[in-house]
């Protein structure tokens, strides 16, 4: 006997009748809610509006828009239901039917377009599985991805809301438990090789900025039934050729590494950024990738908020950031809107130090918390976030302008500057020179590292 009841014919009426009104192109997914205003006066209770983030305003020289760059992500916006490990979906879209059907897909994509444009962003960013549902194989899963990519186009040209890159989902499906390019099945390997594909020609049709390679489930659990050195030679040869096939369709889009240290596996390959380009450079593959940071990432790795990206750009590498935050105290992914003022600063004074993130962006790679259940939520965390992000562009350009902190930093290795130091630096010394500068100088004079100094200056700004 079923375990449940079919659905009667005068509920399946209601249903249907009730998502109905959403499938026209002119249905409105966000009633009562306008395109969000400006608001620089407004008081703490005003959340629905912009204090701090005007588009057009120009700091050092740029308008904030063109510095910021905010893409919305479509995974956690458009497809989070706010269940955990815990409990059940929270989070009941009005448009959404629950079903992994095309119909709802449509409905989920219209909506999507409606909040870019309401929110005043200009980039969105998705996976292929995120937008079109899976199919029984992978012509109907590409065919799928068809029908959603015509809708986004069409959306696009509609709204002027641009993609700022693409990915491709290879670690939610049970063919990837073990890994997609790092699989020990070489059939799984090519399997994800048929999607990226895809993914790189959608990209490209989409006009997509950017294409992403996050290795959700490339690591491992075990050392002890792991080859990590041919796993790793497959990831780089499943790099190369995602690199072949993005030259030989003439995608321009940037690719982009996503450093995670762990979760889902024990460990990922990908466990920072240096991990990320010392790979890179060890393959060859420097001059092709960049690094998509995002910080949340970085803190499960023990470092501080900003480390991943001061680190990538360091060497030419970074490309665009997936702006969130975590709980460290929790010690997993959460995803969380940015809204902490010292971190947003930090970041954007390197995104300013090296002219710009474009053509990457600060993508909101952020979901509500499960108790955010209302359609305003959905606004009033990019608001907020936008808003932080804005707040630490301009604290980050008055650093840069008073140049009092650059100053300091410059001066505290000025030793390297002229002289023996300088001589180092162009890798010009030897040990023996260096011996006989100890054996005159005698010994180095100790000198104050001044945290506390610094820590107090960044308070003064912020």
């Amino acid at each position: 006997m079923s375990s449940f009841a079919p659905t009667s014919t005068s509920s399946a009426g209601n249903k249907n009748a009730q998502f109905a009104q959403y499938d026209a192109p002119d249905a409105v997914y966000f009633p009562g809610i306008p395109a969000i205003p400006f608001k620089p006066d407004a008081g703490p209770n005003e959340t629905m509006v912009y204090k701090t983030y005007n588009p057009k305003q120009v700091v050092n020289g740029r308008s904030m828009e063109d510095w910021l760059r905010y893409s919305v992500c479509f995974w956690h916006t458009f497809r989070g239901t706010g269940a955990d490990p815990f409990g059940f979906p929270t989070l009941i879209r009005p448009w959404d039917d629950g079903s992994d059907s095309l119909a709802n897909a449509k409905r989920r994509m219209r909506a999507g377009f409606e909040f870019f444009s309401k929110l005043g962003v200009k980039y969105w960013a998705f996976h292929d599985r995120d937008i079109a549902p899976e199919g029984a194989d992978l012509a109907e899963s590409n065919k799928n991805l068809d029908v959603l990519v015509d809708l986004a186009e069409e959306l696009q040209k509609k709204t002027g809301v641009k993609l700022l890159w693409a990915t491709c989902n290879l670690f939610a499906h049970p063919r990837y438990m073990n890994g997609a390019s790092t699989n020990p099945d070489a059939h799984v390997l090519a399997y994800g090789a048929a999607q990226v594909k895809k993914g790189l020609e959608v990209a490209k049709r989409l006009g997509a900025e950017n294409f992403v390679f996050w290795g959700g489930r490339e690591g491992y659990h075990s050392l002890l039934n792991t080859n990590v050195r041919r796993e790793l030679d497959h990831m780089a040869a499943f790099f190369k050729m995602a690199v072949a096939y993005k030259k030989k369709i003439g995608f321009t889009g940037t690719l982009l590494i996503e450093p995670k240290p762990k979760e889902p596996t024990r460990h990922q390959y990908d466990y920072d950024a240096m991990t990320v380009i010392a790979f890179l450079k060890n393959y060859g593959l420097d001059t092709e990738f960049k690094l998509n940071i995002e910080p949340n990432h970085t803190t499960l790795a023990g470092h501080c908020y900003e480390h991943d990206v001061t680190v990538a750009a360091a060497y030419g590498l970074l490309g665009s950031i997936d702006s969130n935050t975590g709980s460290p105290d929790l010690g997993w992914d959460t995803d969380q809107f940015p809204m902490d003022i010292k971190n947003t600063t930090a970041v954007m004074k390197v995104v300013l130090e090296q002219g710009g993130i474009q053509p990457g962006g600060l993508n909101f790679d952020c979901k509500v918390r499960r108790e955010s259940i209302e359609l305003m939520d959905m606004f009033i965390a990019h608001i907020g976030a936008m808003d932080a992000f804005a707040r630490g562009l301009l604290c980050a350009a008055k650093i840069l302008a008073e140049g009092v902190i650059s100053k300091q930093v410059a001066e505290r290795y000025s030793s390297f500057d002229s002289g023996i130091g300088a001589r180092v630096e162009k890798g010009e010394a030897t040990f023996e020179e260096l011996e006989k500068f100890v054996l005159e100088n005698g010994e180095p004079k100790r000198i104050s590292g001044r945290q506390e100094h610094y820590e107090s200056m960044i308070n003064y700004y912020v």
